[in-house]
Formats: structure tokens, C-alpha cells, sequence
């Protein structure tokens, strides 16, 4: 079996989790994800089983769309709100103060990495340096905002203020440690209480379901993922030059192209060659699935 699910992930439950039960439907070992949400998140989650796992960092790549809840006056380990709380103060923000916080954050920033994620330092994941109470220096990427926007009104409780956010972001974007940087902003601190992961490319969370109502017949075909790519049916001559990953001309117009057969099956994905801009070179090769 070859192709994606597109899972509405539940909280209290890992992304290992949906795979270990994808695992289990299809009777193949062969799943990964392309991207974790922590367990605290819901929404979109693509799976990938069989070949199509070789689709799995192409489909990372991707911008994510998410809506977040932020809580004011709370500080905590993880910047969410499970870990532990080091600190809680009382928050007075007005609306145009948050709008205007989200505003500086639209565009491009070094944003640090939390302590509590699996990102590695010196071979090992930064969790493990904070369950051992080891201190290490934490890294920094670049990171885009590409939108955000306040969704919901402010709301008072327990000297706390909570509202909700919609941002869309790149690859490799923490929310919760967005969070933790607009709360800064506003002098104070803050934790994201909740997260849904509303869109991953272009799979919306309204296309997936939840995996205990997932079925093999969910699956969607790699034809009809890559279908925003610009797509050719070959004939039996280029065929045989894509799948030995001939560097071929490219006539086509497109930096990315997708090679069906006579069949419609994917033979393999090529992009632009970096040594010539006339030809185009294989990413990756599927064989016919």
C-alpha cells in the first residue's frame, strides 16, 4: 500500500501515537509523518505509508497554519501549558496592546528554541539536557511569520488574560515559544494553553479525520497529493530515462515536475538542476505508485 492519510490528530496523544495506530490499519511497517505536533495539539497530521514516505520531508517543507491560545501571566518549563510553573503575575494588556505585540512578530526572526523539544546540541536532544538539569546554550533559526491575526476577544481569569491567535508560519516554527516572545513584548509572561494545527500546505483540517475513524480506504494516492505540481504523462522512452534518473531537458516551464506513466502512477519528482537551469535532475524517484 502506498499513499497519505490526512489525520485530525486528538490531544493527549503523541504523533508516534497516530502512527503506531496507521501501522496497525495498513499491516506495514512502512509510516512515518510529516510533522510532530506535541501531544497537547490537534488537527492536521499527513501520514505517509509505503513509497510515499519518501514524500516526507517534500511535504515538510511546507507553511502550517495554526490557531493558538495564549495565556498571560503564567511562565512555565515548556512554554505550554502542561510543564511546570515557574512564575505567575497579574496581567493588565488592553486589545491594541496584543494587536500590536502579533504585528512586530509579521515577517522574518531569530526565534530561539525551547529548552523542551528534540532538537540536538552536541548529539543530544535539548530535553535531555533539562531533564537532567544540565545547561546548555540554547539555538537559534530564522524563522517566518507569514500572517497572524487576533481571533477571539480578550478574556479575564484569574488575573490572567487569554485570547486567541491564527498564524501562519514556516517550517521549523515553534508556536509556543512565538508565544512566549509576544508575551515578553507585553512585559509580562505567557503560555500556549492550547494549539490546533489548522492547515499543513494545502491539506486543511476539514479534509482529515480522526484515526479511530480513519479506514484504508482513506487513503489518498500520491498522484492526488502532488496534484498542485505540474504534472506529465510520459511516454515508454522518457519513461525508461526517468526511472534509471536521467538529467533531462526541461522543456516544461516548471522548477518542479511530476512524471506520470500511461497508468497515472507517479514514476518520479524532478526540480531544477543547480549546474544547468536548462535541465531539470530526479528529487525523488518513486516507480510507478
Amino acid at each position: 500500500m502506498n499513499g497519505v492519510f490526512f489525520v485530525d490528530k486528538e490531544t493527549n496523544c503523541t504523533s508516534r501515537d497516530v502512527v503506531n495506530e496507521i501501522i496497525k490499519k495498513v499491516e506495514t511497517p512502512k509510516v512515518g509523518h510529516t510533522g510532530t505536533l506535541d501531544p497537547i495539539a490537534t488537527g492536521v497530521l499527513v501520514v505517509c505509508v509505503g513509497r510515499a514516505t519518501k514524500l516526507v520531508d517534500m511535504l515538510s517543507c511546507d507553511e502550517k497554519t495554526y490557531e493558538a491560545e495564549v495565556t498571560l501571566g503564567i511562565d512555565t518549563d515548556t512554554y505550554d501549558i502542561t510543564g511546570n510553573i515557574l512564575k505567575e503575575e497579574k496581567v493588565d494588556v488592553s486589545i491594541e496592546q496584543i494587536k500590536s505585540a502579533l504585528k512586530k512578530y509579521v515577517g522574518t526572526y531569530e526565534q530561539e528554541v525551547p529548552i523542551y523539544s528534540a532538537v540536538k546540541v552536541n548529539g543530544k536532544k535539548l530535553y535531555e539536557y533539562a531533564r537532567n538539569n544540565e545547561k546548555v546554550q540554547l539555538p537559534k533559526r530564522e524563522v517566518t511569520i507569514k500572517n497572524m491575526e487576533l481571533i477571539s476577544p480578550l478574556k479575564k481569569e484569574n488575573e490572567h488574560v487569554i485570547f486567541s491567535i491564527r498564524a501562519t508560519v514556516s517550517k521549523g516554527t515553534y508556536v509556543r515559544s512565538l508565544v512566549h516572545d509576544i508575551a515578553r513584548s507585553l512585559n509580562t509572561v505567557g503560555v500556549m494553553s492550547s494549539l490546533r494545527r489548522t492547515k499543513l500546505g494545502n491539506v486543511s483540517v476539514e479534509r482529515c479525520k480522526k484515526i479511530d475513524d480513519i479506514t484504508i480506504h482513506d487513503i489518498v494516492s500520491i498522484k492526488d497529493v502532488l496534484k498542485d505540481y505540474y504534472q506529465v504523462k510520459v511516454n515508454d522512452d522518457l519513461k525508461k530515462d526517468i526511472l534509471n534518473g536521467k538529467i533531462i531537458d526541461n522543456i516544461y516551464g516548471n522548477d518542479t515536475v511530476v512524471f506520470l506513466d500511461e497508468n497515472d502512477l507517479v514514476l518520479a519528482i524532478y526540480s531544477k538542476y543547480q549546474k544547468d537551469s536548462s535541465k531539470i535532475k530526479p528529487k525523488i524517484v518513486l516507480g510507478g505508485v
